[in-house]
């Protein structure tokens, strides 16, 4: 890339979600976003304006989330070190610089996502979990992985998803002409052991997803997998096309932004 040309510069970032209010700027509270423009308008030294993959709620954790802002050409021959040095000391201990790249002029990263990925933590069991207790929802009963995993599999392909959307943000995009329609190209539930402990992941990658898609699929497949439910019960609630059909919405803390996907080549280190 010719550097006299400008470009995007796309940050690659996370956080534990506990202390703030969410990606997006709210004022007078604290963000992500909020503390990333700063850091970034203080390195710069200029007023920046950030795009990111997706927006995370209060609480909801994040490895992979990407945000990007287009740079002059001077700018692009900052030193990819010094400006993840600067960075990181000008951001707060809950937040982490994981990657600096560079995209051709007119990236974006929200529109050229290809796909997000999202993962659930659950500990379940009469155990109360240790160091996933910051990050994952502890169930007080067992649950089948199994089951879940089975039921899962209807959310699978494009579909109305208004059954697993928060009721006022489907209201929304209607009144606008937007759709609720989103697409699910992988979901699985498994049994994992991390640091000692057994949890059940819930792993769900799309298109992109609506308010609270991800939290109300987890509670809904806990249903099932506390036998509350039968596996039908999803394809059924996806069909009704109604958030009461569907589960309740699992508390924030065990969910993480954990990856998203771009073409093959768009980001290149930013040297």
């Amino acid at each position: 890339m010719d550097r006299a040309e400008g470009a995007t510069l796309v940050v690659k970032i996370g956080y534990r979600g506990a202390g703030f209010v969410g990606y997006a700027v709210q004022p007078g509270k604290r963000s992500v976003e909020g503390e990333m423009e700063h850091a970034l308008s203080t390195y710069l030294r200029r007023p920046v304006e950030l795009s990111c993959a997706g927006r995370t709620d209060a609480g909801v954790h994040a490895l992979a989330q990407h945000v990007s802002l287009p740079v002059t050409s001077e700018e692009c021959s900052l030193e990819g070190r010094r400006l993840a040095r600067g960075l990181s000391a000008l951001t707060p201990d809950d937040i982490s610089i994981r990657g600096i790249y560079r995209a051709p002029a007119g990236f974006s990263a929200r529109f050229d996502a290809q796909s997000r990925t999202y993962r659930y933590r659950i500990a379940d069991g009469n155990a109360r979990p240790v160091l996933a207790w910051d990050h994952a929802w502890w169930v007080r009963s067992e649950v089948d992985a199994e089951a879940m995993d089975e039921a899962a599999q209807a959310l699978i392909g494009e579909h109305e998803f208004m059954s697993f959307c928060k009721i006022d943000s489907a209201e929304l995009l209607h009144e606008q002409g937007l759709s609720t329609s989103r697409c699910l190209t992988s979901i699985h539930c498994r049994r994992v052991m991390e640091a000692g402990e057994e949890l059940v992941i819930v792993e769900v990658t799309g298109n992109a997803f609506l308010h609270n898609m991800v939290r109300i699929i987890v509670g809904t497949l806990v249903e099932v997998g506390r036998g509350h439910r039968p596996a039908s019960w999803v394809e059924e609630a996806l069909s009704a096309h109604d958030r009461r059909a569907a589960g309740p919405t699992a508390p924030a803390q065990g969910l993480t932004f954990a990856d998203v996907a771009y073409k093959p080549g768009a980001l290149a280190l930013w040297r």
